[in-house]
């Protein structure tokens, strides 16, 4: 059952002369359109949990974890050497850390196989098979409804399998990939797709990525795709279900993606945004005070306020008038002072807390407070007297 194609190894993913020497181009080549087909179902469908099963090289993982709709990818292949082998590619890289996500997010990836029944993949959202049912033998191919739809029972299914109608513009080819087992036509895929969707109480839509070239006739996509929708409420594993039931697979890697909903996270995050957002401030008076101090008429233009009008973000009208209602930074002494009040009247350190006591207990320790815990304080010179 190992998927060999996830790369773009078989002859439909490349470019071929045909009979008439006339060369099929797919591009973006065909594994990446089937990738950028689940990765539209993700953006219009908004799962939180998805699950790939014959993930091969995990370049499907890839391409989705970014959307901040999803709460869990899990991945599972028989080929343990190549799904262990991905974990640099799916760790989180320094900018997942100064922009972390609004959800938490936690990626697994198993050795196992997709006609094996594992508890803690039930109830998805979406389980992609994407070129995975040609490698099933016989007995693998009458076990696999039965473990996805069965038991897994997951809210949409999508699968995609080689188009064996579309074989004949290749040269010289019977099946696709050495470790094909079989390659349907589109009757022979729709008739079992739809034997299964009716038996397992789902409906099913068919479609397909790879254009035929002009004038091939109607043979169809080079790839076929059946995408399976529940029919009523899916069903959802309870915890306890996942914890005592069926646990076969075994887990090579597992990571978790830094998110607002971690307290650590969001506390340095809004540490971060406060501060910039209070040096951006602070530049503003020092130059605003300094222009008007030499009488520089030409000098940097200033708000209503007495702070600097920089090029920055593009504010609402509504944001603008509670940023100039809330209270104003002032100096004391040698120490410039922005109230937390002014800084929660940006949006962008609204979005990560909305309450000034809930502020100040997660800004202790990271920026400097007033004696009060009002306002956030920073020398009004920097060491080199800017």
């Amino acid at each position: 059952m190992e998927q060999n194609n996830r790369e773009g190894d078989s002859v439909a993913d490349g470019n071929f002369d045909l009979p008439t020497k006339k060369t099929i181009n797919f591009f973006p080549p065909l594994y990446r359109q089937r990738y950028s087909f689940v990765n539209d179902l993700v953006n219009r469908h908004k799962p939180k949990k998805v699950a790939d099963l014959g993930c091969g090289n995990a370049l499907l993982i890839q391409m989705i974890k970014s959307h901040s709709c999803l709460e869990l990818i899990v991945g599972v292949d028989i080929n343990e050497d190549k799904i262990g082998s991905q974990r640099c590619k799916l760790s989180p890289f320094s900018g997942d850390y100064l922009s972390p996500r609004d959800l938490n997010l936690s990626i697994i990836l198993y050795h196992g196989s997709a006609v094996e029944r594992d508890s803690r993949l039930r109830g998805f959202d979406l389980v992609t098979c994407i070129e995975l049912i040609e490698h099933l033998d016989s007995q693998d191919l009458a076990r696999f409804p039965k473990v996805v739809f069965g038991y897994l029972s997951p809210a949409m299914v999508v699968i995609s399998t080689p188009n064996s109608d579309f074989n004949p513009l290749f040269p010289v080819v019977t099946l696709r990939d050495s470790d094909h087992k079989f390659e349907w036509n589109r009757k022979q895929f729709q008739t079992w797709a739809l034997g299964v969707a009716d038996f397992y109480n789902y409906s099913v839509e068919f479609t397909g990525v790879g254009e035929p070239p002009e004038g091939a006739g109607n043979v169809g996509y080079c790839t076929q795709i059946g995408v399976f929708r529940k029919i009523g409420a899916p069903e959802t594993a309870s915890c306890a279900a996942e914890q005592c039931g069926e646990h076969v697979y075994k887990v090579v890697y597992s990571v978790s993606y830094p998110s607002l909903q971690q307290r650590e996270v969001r506390r340095l995050a809004l540490a971060n945004v406060v501060s910039r957002q209070v040096q951006s401030l602070r530049q503003s008076y020092v130059l605003g005070r300094s222009a008007a101090q030499s009488g520089d008429r030409q000098g940097p233009p200033t708000k209503g306020n007495g702070l600097t009008a920089f090029s920055g973000p593009v504010f609402t009208e509504l944001e603008k008038r509670n940023i100039e209602k809330a209270p104003r930074p002032f100096c004391c002494g040698r120490e410039f002072c922005v109230p937390l009040e002014r800084l929660l009247a940006y949006p962008k350190v609204n979005r990560l807390c909305d309450d000034a006591d809930a502020m100040r207990a997660l800004l202790e320790g990271t920026v400097r407070l007033s004696r009060d815990g009002s306002a956030v304080t920073v020398d009004l010179q920097d060491d080199d007297g800017q």
